[in-house]
């Protein structure tokens, strides 16, 4: 069991989510008389879902534009991601590197036969051999964990009831006055709340990758200055906010975007200063 009960915010987190989505489709069922759109809709993100989940290593990894890298070229990553997928008894996943300045990290892959591991070259001249293998460490956690799946399931549900709302409030057909104050409310407020938990099960998977991870390699303080480093070094050379870009943004380490004041509150990660301290707390600080 995680010290911070992460998986037991997850599962509920989820439950949540669920909740949301079956009071919009209770709404959608009520005022259109006709919960075929609803289910078609069901199969559509179901679908989408999978083929995310499946093609989730190339997806990211061209949205990076990453190139495969051997252990000739990168003899660092290779050393450290060998010893810890030993130690930890898993296959060793392929590594990338993304062509940018920008210092960040990600796994992705739909297990661990079918990983991928890729460092920016900004985080590669950034930081040194122990706090990278914190990094490492940090992005196998999230393949083991399967947060590759919890992300997909989370993204297709809120893009879920996100799509069926905006539908129902905009073509909700002859019988939408009868749903009453509380539907429209919950067509109008689910959106917000959906992403909301979004939000919340990506900072906790986050908050998960930094426990495991760190007890994987035996030193969480490698990884806090590691977080450090990359607190400053992600807001002098944010990464360019593209769709492609927004894509990925969520599976890596810190925060990519140059994310200031309020803008915080909507960031999939955990804010730096919190993860930090718990890293500590581990060690013993």
């Amino acid at each position: 069991m995680h010290s911070h009960f992460n998986g037991v915010k997850t599962f509920g987190l989820f439950g949540l989510m669920w909740v949301i989505l079956l009071g919009v489709g209770y709404v959608v069922a009520h005022t259109t008389n006709n919960p075929v759109w609803l289910m078609g809709f069901a199969i559509f993100g179901l679908v989408s879902t999978v083929y995310t989940y499946w093609n989730s290593a190339s997806l990211a990894l061209r949205s990076m534009s990453a190139y495969p890298v051997s252990e000739r070229e990168q003899p660092r990553m290779y050393a450290i991601v060998r010893e810890l997928s030993e130690r930890a008894g898993q296959p060793m996943p392929s590594l990338h590197v993304a062509p940018t300045r920008t210092p960040n990290a990600f796994a992705t892959g739909r297990n661990p036969e079918h990983a991928a591991v890729c460092c920016t070259e900004g985080i590669l001249d950034l930081l040194d051999d122990r706090e990278l293998r914190g990094v490492l460490g940090h992005e196998l956690m999230h393949v083991y964990n399967r947060d590759i799946l919890t992300s997909s399931v989370a993204q297709a549900m809120g893009g879920l009831i996100t799509t069926v709302a905006q539908m129902l409030y905009f073509f909700g057909g002859g019988r939408r006055d009868e749903p009453g104050l509380g539907g429209i409310a919950l067509v109008l407020l689910a959106p917000l709340a959906s992403s909301l938990i979004r939000l919340a099960i990506s900072r906790t998977r986050e908050y998960d990758a930094d426990e495991d991870g760190s007890r994987l390699t035996g030193d969480p303080l490698a990884l806090a200055s590691a977080l450090r480093k990359l607190e400053a070094g992600t807001q002098a050379a944010p990464l360019t906010h593209t769709p492609r870009t927004e894509q990925v943004a969520h599976v890596m380490i810190a925060n990519p975007f140059s994310m200031r004041g309020p803008q915080r509150l909507l960031s999939t990660h955990p804010p730096m200063e919190q993860r930090i301290r718990r890293l500590e707390q581990m060690a013993g600080y």
